[in-house]
């Protein structure tokens, strides 16, 4: 990577407008909860956010990696001495614990779990917010800075951390151990198989084989799919480790596990962009389900990692096909050109908008991996394997290869335009193999020239090779044929996304009922916020050149005929990376004349009513709205059920569980969606009814008794609020309560609304 860099075009500009937000923020207000975790105080005081929450920390690792990146292909030296001086940072706070923990938060949570005798979910162990997960972060930022810089400080910081962890998870057993990773852990496997393979301390190696999560990673190794219902970029990480662990290893084991997950993800579970997830989780496989809370960035920055490893296996066009299209739709789509600030979930809501992070108050995960792609832009754009040299990406850029003594460049404004260029600037009859990318989007033959004499034409999805004795100032013209064509969705056959050769194309809708901003700390807070009516493409032709035009002196911007319905409304198409701050459509409703005169979009409909009268939404078992509506629970239990699709939550016993839920004055109602399945718990040879009150704010408004009444669907029940409960307030806390023998739930979604007009009582 270090032996690339980007030119002119829309990656150079991005990257140079991620650097400014590295430069930006203030590396004593990211240490801040360092010093606090040790009981010292910080220089300045700690970002607003996640930064303000148990995550804390993890920021700074993600700088880390951002900056030691960017600074290994700019060599920007104000960049250098803030990365320098945050190692040196982080060695002071190091120096406070006696035994060599630094991160974030407390280490209590972690002194726990090694006694063996710890609590455990999906996303807290003993107490903590994925402290694993959070404290990942810095052992990867240490050893990025460490690789990429040569910084020795970063890497004695970081075996301190890796002894740590180790002495620590050497009082687990193996069932204790595997009990822990229950809790996200982020990439703990691969950061010590790194750091395996910078100091070749097996203990280290030993230490990643144990941080590979069993219950996920065989059903895998066997090519068994049980993703559905899995927190998504929980488990990509694992996978990444895998794939490392079978570089350093040779065990196919790993190579199985990764190259079957990657099929599964990238084949069935992924949206037109590239990216995956919807509420965080995989659904079903074969489906996209459009929504707000789709294709977390966080998850394809994974998948691009994940790729890398599995392309340097086996050259397969395959990936780089995948790469191609999730680095344009997706990665360079979620930061905004103009302020820098990065996406968390990519909205396929036809209608809706990104929302982007504000600079110091959000700190989402997607934030730490948003400040680390702009530096990631220049890998896989050539892959060097011996004296085979792949061109995969079309993006203006040079490599320098100073062992073959050649300089290469690459001319081009792909995709803007269907034509590339590359150059020898630099090379003296040296032998080197060529391997030309042709990508499957090409609308006709792929053909290559070199100076302007031999001629290669390849018609199949592959490479172009060319076996040359190469000399400065030879050139190589590539034509790279594009043209217009649908991509179905897989759950609808009348939904489609319209795509330019690699490059999604997305409605630009304007900025009707728009919000005040689109930049702003809480990424869920807008998830209410009024659509507008979004167009049908009703047609019969079904050759899209018929009815989409290229706009002149306008790269890559279309308009349609009037084919918008109702209204023969015409649609402006443009790249959906170069779409920010209006509305969007990338999925439409695609049908002939004849259709459309029956067609009814009741899922459209069912989502508008239910919109405009609700307040706010808890869907249980999913991380970032439990976290942020403030769970508290006791002996209280969540998993997920592939009949409904859907997350669930209960208590046993004399537990509970509680959210803090948005209000508004004026009579509000509780909507609680339940299985029609459930009925009296049987577990441990004992029986627990489900019977458990409900609670707003302390005060009992209804018990509730599952019997099993309607079997097979979910359903609602409404529950009114007193307003003497909600007068004057804009929160309530919402509990279920469970007594001694009994069950509160489960409870597999709430809603707060405001009217109960006309509400379906059952889905």
């Amino acid at each position: 990577m270090e032996k690339v860099s980007l030119l002119n075009g829309i990656f150079k500009d991005s990257q140079e407008k991620g650097m400014e937000y590295l430069l930006y923020l203030d590396v004593d207000r990211l240490i801040a909860p360092c010093y606090e975790a040790v009981g010292k105080p910080p220089k300045k005081p700690r970002y607003g956010g996640w930064e303000s929450t148990g995550i804390s920390g993890h920021s700074i690792g993600h700088w880390l990696s951002a900056a030691a990146t960017m600074y290994s292909l700019t060599s920007n030296e104000q960049l250098k001495q803030k990365l320098d001086y945050a190692i040196e940072e982080l060695e002071i706070v190091q120096s406070f614990d006696d035994k060599g923990y630094v991160s974030g938060f407390s280490r209590s949570c972690f002194d726990l779990v090694f006694t063996g005798e710890f609590e455990v979910d999906n996303f807290s162990l003993s107490g903590g917010w994925v402290p694993w997960y959070s404290i990942h972060k810095i052992y990867a930022g240490l050893i990025d800075t460490y690789n990429l810089t040569g910084n020795e400080k970063a890497l004695a910081i970081v075996i301190k951390l890796a002894d740590w962890a180790k002495n620590g998870t050497d009082q687990l057993t193996d069932e204790q151990f595997q009990k822990m990773l229950i809790c996200e852990h982020g990439g703990m496997n691969e950061a010590m198989a790194d750091l395996y393979m910078i100091t070749k301390n097996k203990d280290y190696l030993e230490l990643a084989k144990r941080f590979c999560h069993q219950s996920i990673l065989q059903p895998l190794a066997n090519e068994v799919d049980e993703l559905q219902g899995k927190h998504a970029n929980t488990q990509i990480p694992k996978v990444i480790g895998a794939a490392k662990l079978y570089e350093i290893t040779g065990d196919k084991t790993y190579k199985k596990m990764a190259q079957f997950f990657w099929k599964q993800v990238t084949r069935h579970r992924s949206y037109v962009i590239g990216g995956n997830s919807i509420n965080e989780h995989f659904g079903p496989s074969d489906t996209e389900e459009l929504g707000i809370t789709t294709t977390e960035t966080c998850n394809t920055y994974n998948m691009l990692k994940l790729t890398e490893h599995l392309f340097h296996w086996s050259q397969d066009v395959e990936y780089i096909d995948y790469y191609e299209r999730a680095l344009y739709n997706h990665i360079l789509a979620s930061q905004d050109p103009d302020s820098g600030m990065k996406t968390y979930f990519v909205s396929t809501q036809p209608g809706h908008f990104k929302v982007y992070c504000s600079p110091d108050e959000s700190f989402w995960c997607c934030t730490g991996t948003g400040m680390e792609n702009p530096a990631r832009y220049t890998r896989n754009i050539y892959y060097l394997k011996q004296n085979d040299l792949f061109v995969n990406l079309f993006i203006a850029s040079e490599i320098k290869l100073p062992e073959q003594n050649i300089h290469l460049k690459q001319e081009t404004s792909f995709p803007e335009s269907d034509k590339t260029r590359l150059i020898f600037e630099h090379a003296k009859q040296q032998q080197i193999t060529l391997h030309i990318r042709v990508p499957n989007w090409t609308a006709g033959p792929v053909i290559v020239t070199v100076n302007n004499e031999k001629k290669f034409v390849s018609t199949e999805n592959g490479y172009i090779k060319i076996d040359e004795k190469w000399n400065s100032g030879d050139v190589i013209e590539i034509e790279l044929p594009m043209n217009l064509y649908l991509s179905p969705s897989k759950s609808d056959p009348l939904k489609a996304a319209i795509l330019y050769g690699p490059i999604v194309l997305a409605g630009a809708l304007g900025t009707k009922d728009f919000p005040k901003s689109d930049i702003l700390a809480d990424h869920l807070s807008l998830n209410n916020h009024p659509l507008i009516d979004v167009p049908d493409i009703v047609t019969d032709d079904k050759d899209l050149l018929n009815w989409i035009k290229r706009v002149e002196n306008q790269p890559l911007e279309f308009i349609t005929d009037g084919v918008g319905q109702p209204g023969n409304v015409s649609i402006k198409l443009i790249p959906f990376y170069k779409l920010h701050h209006q509305r969007y459509t990338i999925y439409w409703n695609i049908m002939d004349k004849e259709t459309y005169q029956t067609f009814v979009d009741k899922e459209k409909e069912e989502q508008a009513r239910l919109r405009e009268i609700t307040i706010d939404v808890v869907n249980p078992n999913e991380q970032q709205p439990e976290v942020e509506h403030g769970i508290k629970k006791k002996n209280s239990r969540s998993g997920y059920l592939n009949l409904f699709n859907k997350g669930w939550r209960d208590s046993i016993n004399e537990g509970y569980f509680s959210y803090e839920m948005k209000v508004e004055q004026g009579q509000m109602y509780l909507l609680v969606t339940y299985s029609g399945n459930d009925t009296t718990l049987h577990e441990d040879g004992k029986a627990y009814q489900r019977d458990f009150s409900l609670l707003i704010d302390g005060t009992v408004i209804a018990q509730q008794i599952l019997k099993a009444n309607q079997p097979g669907k979910l359903f609602d029940e409404c529950y009114p609020i007193p307003l003497s409960l909600t007068n004057g307030k804009e929160k309530v806390e919402v509990k279920f309560v469970s007594k001694e023998g009994k069950v509160a739930g489960g409870v597999y979604g709430l809603r707060m609304i405001n009217n109960i007009e006309g509400l379906k009582r059952d889905k």
